[in-house]
């Protein structure tokens, strides 16, 4: 599931790792000023109503959903431009050191285990029924609701409208991707319109993260339309109020991207400096491409279960500022929760999350 729509949902809560040192304190320090603004009102700046780019843009989207053209004028007239969303979507600045045991500890520490444990006993029957009905484990989909929103306790402030709208129309035309961002959020924000006319709720009320990213599993209106389902059996999707169709539409969404029950994420690596090709086994980035054969030809090491391992493997590396790497051997099934969001840091914060969940649940 090479799913933008959850890349971009996630931006903010998995942009790559920040800086050591004493930048790394200046990084982290903007990091806590742009969380503690996203969690404030922003102030409202110029409405669409008056930009004939975003007016054509509505024509146009009436007419291919079917949609009342006056009524989808009315609702993007009344979305404004927000300068946050449009500084946040930015990317890090080209060479920031990434720091995999900095950006771990942003997820996994005692407000989120204490949460996902409180979060796991309070819907014990619907995370098994999901487990048993797709083969996501529990501990995953507990991960993934965990790092995306602390089991709905942040959700974000942004009003969905505003943000989507500001990334279709005034997506910054600095980042080396603008055309194509500006295009993929146009589909979202007709994506969203599309979505709340049909289910009767209110576009102009829902809220969300900068990137337009919704409920407890901050999904982008196109991933709902795709893969949130009715699990609680109410004839509704609520993916903000409702914990049991927040659970099946995770599970769901991986069942989409060929998870593979059973199949461990990931197995440890080490290396054999002399027979060592770093360059190659990293050239597939976090693509799953060799076989236990010729990984172990390249150099990499693997021991017990990992030997035994069927499928193809993927060399993921997590850079740990001015200390050595981490690595681990990515399976089919790491690869699918980068299918949720583009990095492997996340991946396997949502994984460590639901483990460590997990085990305070045995204690």
């Amino acid at each position: 599931m090479t799913n933008k729509p959850l890349l971009i949902a996630t931006i903010f809560i998995a942009a790559c790792a920040l800086s050591t040192g004493a930048s790394a304190l200046k990084h982290h320090k903007k990091k806590v000023t742009a969380a503690r603004s996203a969690r404030q009102p922003a102030l409202p700046g110029p409405a669409y109503a008056q930009r004939e780019d975003a007016m054509q843009a509505a024509d146009d989207m009436a007419v291919r959903r079917d949609l009342d053209r006056e009524w989808v004028r009315q609702i993007i007239g009344q979305a404004r431009y927000s300068g946050q969303v449009a500084k946040f979507i930015q990317p890090p600045p080209v060479g920031t050191p990434k720091n995999w045991r900095l950006y771990r500890s942003r997820f996994i520490d005692p407000v989120r285990i204490n949460a996902g444990v409180q979060f796991w006993q309070d819907h014990r029957e619907a995370l098994a029924r999901a487990e048993a009905e797709t083969g996501v484990p529990a501990e995953i989909i507990v991960g993934i609701i965990g790092v995306e929103s602390i089991y709905g306790q942040q959700m974000g402030t942004y009003r969905v409208l505003d943000a989507l709208a500001t990334l279709a129309f005034d997506f910054p035309a600095s980042h080396p991707r603008a055309l194509e961002r500006s295009a993929f959020f146009k589909n979202e924000l007709e994506q969203f319109l599309s979505l709340t006319h049909r289910t009767n709720m209110d576009p102009l009320a829902l809220r969300g993260s900068f990137a337009g990213a919704m409920g407890m599993a901050q999904f982008m209106p196109s991933s709902w339309v795709k893969y949130a389902v009715d699990f609680d059996g109410d004839s509704k999707i609520d993916l903000f109020n409702s914990p049991a169709d927040v659970i099946g539409s995770v599970a769901n969404y991986f069942k989409a991207f060929h998870w593979q029950p059973g199949m461990p994420t990931h197995y440890p690596v080490s290396f054999d400096a002399l027979r060592l090709d770093l360059d190659a086994l990293l050239a597939p980035d976090i693509l799953p491409t060799f076989s236990v054969t010729s990984f172990v030809a390249k150099g990499a090491v693997l021991e017990g279960a990992a030997l035994q391992h069927k499928g193809p493997l993927a060399l993921v590396e997590l850079q740990n500022g001015d200390a050595p790497p981490l690595y681990v051997a990515g399976t089919e099934n790491f690869y699918a929760i980068t299918r949720y969001n583009w990095s492997s840091y996340y991946a396997l914060a949502v994984i460590e999350l639901g483990q460590e969940v997990a085990s305070a649940m045995n204690k």
